[in-house]
């Protein structure tokens, strides 16, 4: 081909295809939209109010979400809410809104299983006139020992024969409140010798007098998630019920009760590998516990991976998704290294948000040739790596504070930093050299007195010398005083997250509270959550819950240095 054909656009058709990667859920929807099993997708991520949602749902509510998008089906956010002992308003209010930010758009597909138990309990009946289910009245631990073992078949329960309407009268009786909680049980009729345990006559309502929190007294039976779950998904009209590992052995059940009960489209269960951070704490009995005794500042507080802490610590619904995409979709079991998560939110702030200078441990530097009363104003770049982001203006003066472990005054070798008789330069001002230095009864140093150069200003082009030191600084006239909190891993991370006994491996220092910090002032205008990269220190946001304009509070996000190298693999994946 040469350059005319090139000039006219006749360059041939290329013969390589696209190649498309898709995991193993979209070519089980694909197969099923091929073969006209199903016309319009639609998913539900259906979270049990019980607690607030951690890093490991967010997969799900992006897996089920995206694929609704993907196929231009719908997406339905429904709770489960049929256990009214654990659940709570609380919990619904944290998880609508931690759907909304993490990117699962609903719309107004929002449903609660509560809705629905008119009809679960018409399909009960539905059931026990098929002679699929009955009332039973043994114990719980009676009803644990006839189900037999893994190796061993159970044994069917004396009240398995019940006449269809000896049963519809007392599942009728249970429905009115004259049985005592746990006097008796509706249990569906399957096959006590069943290899699987979750086969072996099910239980499938249970007397609970107890008020719900969406229908309050109006009930005193409650379906088991079991039994509910393929009603809810069969009446919403999902096509594809898609949940982790630990339901694979519950499959056969909920294929039971969609077909037992007749549904013209029955939903499909697809099971994929849930995600394992390391060194995380994501049991809900675990975080209760942090709670109840104060080691933590509740739910969100930032050390967790709760999607309310993720996003009070200042991770993005971005940072969240990037994660996600590396970690893929599959069958096996694996864990995921946090870093990988740190990688993400670095990844997605570093172009995004604007660098100022703050000073975490304060150490003052007098500049003893700078004009006392004078402040002038220097320019400095925004984001380094971004100059669409444009300059501002910061103010310098004869005082300043920088961090203390910008000075020593006996350094080792190779120490670029500030020092007497050494030059550095301030950044984006001047360059300065340490004359002096004060240090108080203990030796500390309490004041660091310098000389600058005032042709050595950023900018100006000078370049008859050069210093190998750059440190940062505020003006003491005009910063900002704020609090400053470093967190680290909540668990001792050498150690593992449980001791032997299960009981938590605690990192006495997960959080470290700096509380005279000075930020430059162009943060003045800054609300929460907004977020900066401090320079030299790392990414940070104003906490939701505790910064305000007259006293900030800043979280860090992550740190600058990353030990985490996202893989060619990782990236095809994504």
């Amino acid at each position: 081909m040469d350059n005319k054909d090139i000039i006219e656009g006749n360059e041939p058709e290329s013969t390589e295809k696209e190649v498309v990667s898709k995991n193993f859920i979209e070519m089980i929807i694909d197969r099923d939209l091929e073969e006209g099993k199903v016309k319009n997708i639609v998913t539900r991520f259906p979270p049990e109010p019980n607690g607030y949602l951690h890093i490991g749902h967010a997969k799900s509510i992006l897996l089920n979400c995206g694929l609704a998008k993907k196929y231009g089906g719908k997406f339905n956010l429904r709770f489960d809410d049929t256990n009214p002992t654990k659940e709570k308003t609380e919990f619904v209010d944290s998880i609508i809104e931690d759907v909304k930010w993490i990117g699962g758009d609903f719309e107004d597909r929002l449903f609660f299983a509560s809705d629905y138990f008119e009809q679960m309990f018409e399909a009960a009946v539905k059931l026990i006139k098929k002679g699929k289910a009955f009332v039973c009245d043994l114990t719980a631990d009676e009803i644990r020992e006839y189900r037999g073992t893994l190796t061993e078949p159970g044994k069917n329960s004396p009240y398995r024969d019940r006449s269809i309407e000896e049963n519809l009268q007392l599942f009728e009786d249970m429905k009115a409140g004259k049985f005592a909680d746990g006097a008796r049980v509706l249990r569906a009729k399957i096959d006590m010798t069943s290899p699987n345990i979750n086969m072996r006559d099910p239980i499938i309502y249970r007397v609970a007098k107890i008020s719900h929190h969406n229908t309050g007294d109006q009930w005193c039976i409650y379906p088991m998630y079991d039994f509910a779950h393929p009603i809810e998904d069969a009446i919403e009209g999902i096509t594809h019920s898609i949940c982790t590992l630990e339901f694979e052995d519950h499959r056969p059940l909920y294929d039971w009760v969609v077909r037992e009960l007749e549904y013209e489209i029955p939903p499909k269960q697809i099971e994929f590998a849930k995600m394992y951070l390391t060194n995380v704490i994501t049991g809900k009995r675990y975080i209760k516990k942090l709670v109840e005794e104060g080691i933590v500042d509740g739910w969100d507080d930032p050390r967790l991976v709760s999607i309310s802490a993720l996003r009070r610590r200042g991770f993005t619904p971005e940072s969240i998704q990037m994660f996600m995409e590396l970690c893929g979709v599959s069958k096996s079991q694996s864990s995921v290294d946090y870093a990988m998560l740190e990688y993400c939110i670095r990844e997605d702030l570093k172009l995004k948000k604007p660098r100022i200078m703050a000073v975490l441990d304060p150490i003052k530097l007098i500049i003893t040739n700078y004009p006392e009363e004078q402040i002038e104003y220097l320019e400095a770049p925004n984001n380094q790596e971004n100059e669409e982001m444009g300059n501002r203006q910061v103010p310098f003066g004869r005082e300043l504070y920088i961090e203390r472990d910008d000075f020593m005054i006996d350094p080792p070798k190779k120490y670029f930093r500030l020092f007497p008789g050494n030059e550095v330069r301030l950044m984006n001002a001047y360059f300065v050299t340490c004359q002096d230095y004060v240090t108080d009864e203990a030796g500390n140093v309490t004041e660091i007195h310098c000389t600058y150069d005032p042709e050595t200003k950023s900018g100006s082009g000078f370049n008859a010398r050069k210093v190998k030191g750059t440190i940062h600084w505020v003006a003491a006239k005009t910063a900002i005083e704020a609090e400053v909190r470093l967190y680290e891993n909540i668990v001792d991370e050498e150690k593992g997250v449980y001791n032997e006994d299960g009981s938590l491996n605690l990192n006495p220092n997960s959080i470290t509270i700096l509380k005279q910090c000075y930020v430059e002032p162009n943060i003045a205008d800054a609300k929460a959550p907004d977020s900066f990269q401090f320079l030299r220190q790392g990414f940070f946001c104003l906490d939701i819950k505790d910064s305000s304009p007259e006293k900030p509070v800043f979280n860090r996000i992550v740190s600058l240095k990353s030990s985490y190298k996202v893989t060619a693999n990782e990236t095809a994946q994504s």
